[in-house]
């Protein structure tokens, strides 16, 4: 039956069921195919605390937010236009987020008493049923009751079965969308093609649903989101934590060392391991340690060895790695230490969201014991951020911190990757030999950038001692002495700061070098703020936006910077924590927007706090 076609220019979806309905995998493959067709993207996964939480309870909800665009998007939007709600509790954990008039794709089947039950609805309470949801457009698909149709004549269990009723939901949708499912079924067969069985009762599933939207005549109208105006490139999806991956694997390519990682497992941060572990082909080494400090102590010992040492984490990890990381700062070697953030503390919102982790990359070490601090902004610039803090790291001889978070680690959006032509240099320089009128070496005699010399063990004629005691400067002999260790943590506070140097001033992202207000962020706040200050810069509004990779030293322009405005705004993820760094250094009276929900600040909510200082 022919039917109308409607452009649209924006439309986020959330997708929501029980943790076990392979929301997690639709929405990826929806991402996928979206990011195929040139369509801007932003998303958000969504995942329950709990790792087996109780089946058909809000706890258990699993959700994966996309927003999709012909225009540049940057946030994975504010609210949903359309909810996919596989049962209960996925419609009454995310019907607020959906906007009046929003369509609500639901699964009939997980509205039975018992999944009512399990959602806390009160008895005889079904919301499909009882007019709550009038101002909404209601699809009901009984999904289960299709799947099983769908899959009659295959000798399955029935819980193999319902284990298909995500490809049934993906494949209506990519017939609302009008698309083409080719990239899913490509997915399937390189995923189960040793299975033929899963894989022919997936392909079947995923043909029914389309086949569903396309011979019911329930359905008028089909939708269509045009392709975005982007810069010309080649572009892939990408996630923050592969970004990570792939950032970490250029930068140990390009400085010519090979690479280890040590790790012990930790959310949101395990998934940088998983994908390093598929490049061996690299040279790269992962090392899956029995515990968090010796994951550290033994990327300690790879960086000593003349390797590009690195460990990944989060909060709860990078406290226990705090003593080691005193041990690299007082070796002076290179080590690159990955924090992808959660909420806190202790073990807190292990899946959700949080900037909590600043104030512990700078401060959170014994003694006096600074640190480079980098940030990423969005997953896409995961790998230009973390190869900017292997260059640091190497070139200067120091443990740099780079801080990610759950909501980059989990994000994906379009990426131009870049070729291995235009990556910058990385120079590396071991040395090799005693230098002239030296006859021994001198561990501890620095160059221009104060940086030690890179001397790895073996080489003959450069042995030298090692070790968390205070160090004597330029002999590097243990030293008790109060003026060497004075002199000592200057040089080593001075050697960060002197990296201020090395690296570009701040720019102003979006608006003018001075007026009314600057909305200052760092992470992933990014989106939210670029996104709200575009609207009112807009709408006519002396409105900047800066945004921080460099976090420790700070660019050498920012002051200034901060200076041009009658009101700097911080909105961050935390209690306020940049806010007390910037108020420390340069005594500017900032104003804090703080969010601490486990989820991202959106753009609506940060646009009515900005208005207040216009």
């Amino acid at each position: 039956m022919a039917r109308k076609q409607e452009v649209l220019q924006d439309v986020v979806i959330k997708f929501a069921g029980d943790s076990g309905d392979g929301m997690q995998l639709t929405g990826t493959q929806f991402t996928n195919n979206t990011a195929l067709l040139g369509i801007d993207l932003s998303t958000f996964p969504d995942f329950p605390a709990e790792i087996r939480a109780p089946i058909g309870t809000i706890p258990g909800v699993s959700g994966f937010q996309l927003r999709f665009s012909s225009d540049r998007v940057f946030t994975p939007g504010d609210a949903c236009d359309v909810l996919v709600a596989m049962n209960a509790a996925a419609l009454k954990a995310n019907l607020g987020a959906l906007k009046k008039g929003g369509k609500i794709i639901v699964n009939t089947d997980g509205f039975d008493s018992k999944n009512l039950r399990l959602a806390n609805y009160p008895d005889g309470e079904n919301p499909l049923e009882n007019g709550s949801l009038e101002n909404y457009e209601v699809i009901r698909i009984d999904v289960t009751k299709m799947t099983r149709e769908a899959l009659k004549e295959f000798q399955m269990g029935m819980k193999e079965k319902d284990r298909a009723k995500n490809m049934f939901v993906l494949g209506f949708l990519y017939w609302l969308y009008g698309r083409d499912m080719s990239n899913t079924t490509d997915f399937l067969k390189e995923k189960f093609g040793k299975k033929p069985d899963i894989l022919d009762s997936n392909m079947k599933v995923l043909q029914a649903g389309y086949n569903y939207g396309d011979t019911t005549e329930a359905f008028a109208i089909t939708y269509k989101v045009e392709k975005a105006k982007m810069p010309s490139g080649t572009y892939r999806s990408v996630m923050g934590n592969q970004s990570l991956a792939y950032g970490l694997i250029a930068a140990a390519q390009v400085s010519g060392l090979p690479m280890f990682l040590g790790t012990y497992p930790i959310t949101p941060a395990s998934d940088i391991l998983h994908e390093l572990s598929r490049h061996k082909n690299f040279g790269i080494r992962t090392f899956q340690a029995e515990d968090e400090i010796a994951a550290i102590t033994s990327a300690i010992g790879a960086s000593y060895g003349g390797a590009l040492g690195v460990t990944t984490t989060s909060g709860p990890g990078m406290a226990l790695k705090a003593e080691a990381m005193g041990l690299a700062v007082m070796l002076e070697v290179p080590l690159v230490i990955i924090n992808v953030q959660r909420g806190g503390p202790s073990t807190g919102l292990p899946t959700k969201t949080e900037q909590s982790d600043l104030l512990q990359a700078y401060y959170g070490r014994n003694g006096e014991c600074p640190m480079p601090v980098i940030s990423a902004s969005t997953p896409a610039d995961c790998f230009e951020a973390v190869y900017e803090a292997v260059r640091i790291s190497v070139q200067h001889m120091t443990p740099v911190i780079f801080l990610s978070d759950g909501y980059i680690a989990n994000g994906a959006e379009p990426w131009k990757f870049p070729a291995t032509a235009d990556l910058p240099p990385i120079h590396v320089k071991f040395k090799t030999e005693l230098g002239h009128g030296e006859e021994k070496l001198q561990p501890y005699l620095r160059d221009e950038k104060l940086a030690r010399p890179w001397a790895v063990p073996g080489t003959a004629g450069l042995e030298h001692r090692i070790g968390g005691l205070e160090k004597q400067n330029i002999t590097g002999n243990i030293s008790y002495d109060p003026e060497n260790h004075q002199l000592m943590v200057k040089i080593r506070q001075e050697k960060v700061d002197k990296i201020a140097e090395y690296i570009p001033e701040q720019k102003i992202d979006s608006g003018a070098a001075k007026g009314k207000v600057l909305v200052l962020g760092w992470g992933s706040t990014f989106g939210a703020i670029k996104s709200a200050v575009s609207e009112l810069i807009a709408a006519g509004h002396e409105v900047s936006h800066a945004h921080l990779r460099y976090v420790r030293p700070f660019p050498k322009n920012l002051g200034e910077i901060l200076k041009s405005f009658d009101t700097v705004l911080v909105p961050e993820i935390n209690n306020g924590q940049l806010i007390k760094i910037l108020r420390d250094v340069y005594l500017v009276d900032a104003k804090p927007y703080n969010k601490i929900m486990g989820v991202p600040i959106t753009k609506t909510e940060l646009v009515e706090e900005i208005r207040k200082y216009l």
